[in-house]
């Protein structure tokens, strides 16, 4: 199952697993990191996770096609696949459609006090 995982972490970290690919040249799974718990939250929002939701397994579509798996106006789903494509968990395809390559998202984070 191809997996992507989320987390909070500094980029020094994030910077420090792309120099280490880079020189061994073998593929790290695959990870999308937010520098902070608000910057994870203002870029995916609950009306986001309903396109990731509807997206999963389903292959490449059209924002239309989209915006009618989660009953809502294509121009709102066309702002938050703009943003889902901007992070990275949305891709285009070739022809212009959208796609979400994984088939499940592992959310990874601690919220500790100060």
């Amino acid at each position: 199952m191809k997996t992507v995982t989320i987390d909070i972490r500094p980029l020094t970290d994030t910077l420090g697993d792309f120099t280490q690919t880079w020189k061994s040249g073998k593929a790290s799974a695959s990870r999308i990191s937010f520098e902070s718990p608000e910057l994870l939250f203002k870029m995916l929002s609950g009306k986001r996770w309903e396109i990731l939701n509807a997206m999963t397994g389903a292959g490449a579509m059209s924002i239309r096609e989209a915006a009618r798996r989660v009953e809502r106006d294509v121009k709102a789903v066309h702002a938050d696949v703009t943003a889902l494509l901007y992070t990275g968990l949305l891709s285009k395809t070739d022809d212009g459609m959208i796609v979400f390559p994984y088939e499940a998202i592992h959310v990874d984070f601690m919220l500790k006090a100060a």
